[in-house]
């Protein structure tokens, strides 16, 4: 899917690098979910996931304007 492929390449480029290697160890976790469950967690909000693979989550829709505001 190429919105995904763009999510995860402004988080790569720009966030990647300087992150722990607990982050980077969680987002090559994410890399290997199948698209329909990466896309859920990524596009919709629709995430369970918690500890540091959660962190990625929000930090990669964060960078991309995709998390909805919270009243």
């Amino acid at each position: 899917m190429r919105e995904l492929d763009e999510l995860l390449a402004v988080y790569f480029e720009h966030s990647y690098g300087p992150s722990s290697e607990s982050e980077k160890a969680a987002f090559r976790e994410l890399l290997a979910l199948p698209d329909p469950d990466l896309a859920r967690y990524l596009m919709t909000g629709q995430s369970e996931v918690c500890g540091v693979t959660g962190v990625v989550i929000e930090r990669i829709r964060s960078r991309t304007g995709s998390v909805e505001p919270t009243s």
